[in-house]
């Protein structure tokens, strides 16, 4: 029991980060293990590359995009608190929050919308235009289906969640296309159970 506590005195700002994100010590614990796996270079930091030891990111269709979310624009490295603050987005929401737990934590399914709709949107101008659905569609999708299968695909997406008919779709259109989608169930980190 003590190991677990002097192991914390490893981790920079354990108790800040467990406060922001609601990862217990035991999680904290688990990504701290994670990280410096990743950290093939011991530098305390991870850049894009670090992240393809993770095997199933590495066969994920659109990985790049996930891996691109971890960087700002113009950064080339994530230290261990960023790297905690975006993995907050994949943990299951809190039912009870305690006292002085953040009011809009990463984990709320407003957040984790907002982080997915990142990945479409790559140019960051706040729509996810036909261009930039196609282009996940593709790499979702693949040579599983022809280039008008995709087209038709991306046409009625359009089509059911653009409101405003502007021909591009919102994050207000994202988040009320997918009210009814368990975002929770979506987005969760497997090794953290």
């Amino acid at each position: 029991m003590g190991s677990s506590s002097s192991n914390m005195n490893h981790i920079p700002d354990a108790e800040e980060l467990m406060q922001e994100t609601g990862f217990s010590s035991a999680h904290l614990l688990r990504l701290y293990e994670r990280f410096e796996f990743l950290d093939r270079e011991k530098r305390g930091e991870l850049s894009p590359d670090d992240f393809e030891a993770v095997g199933r990111l590495a066969l994920n269709p659109i990985g790049g995009r996930i891996i691109g979310a971890f960087f700002s624009q113009g950064q080339e490295t994530v230290d261990f608190a960023s790297f905690v603050r975006i993995l907050a987005h994949f943990r299951p929401a809190d039912t009870n929050r305690r006292d002085g737990a953040p009011q809009d934590p990463a984990n709320s399914q407003t957040r984790k919308l907002k982080f997915a709709f990142q990945l479409y949107d790559q140019d960051g101008d706040g729509m996810i235009s036909r261009v930039e659905l196609l282009q996940v569609l593709r790499a979702m999708m693949g040579i599983q289906v022809t280039e008008e299968q995709l087209q038709s695909i991306a046409e009625r997406a359009i089509q059911e969640a653009d409101l405003d008919r502007d021909d591009a779709i919102s994050f207000d259109e994202f988040k009320k296309s997918l009210e009814k989608v368990n975002i929770d169930h979506k987005m969760s980190i497997r090794f953290l159970r």
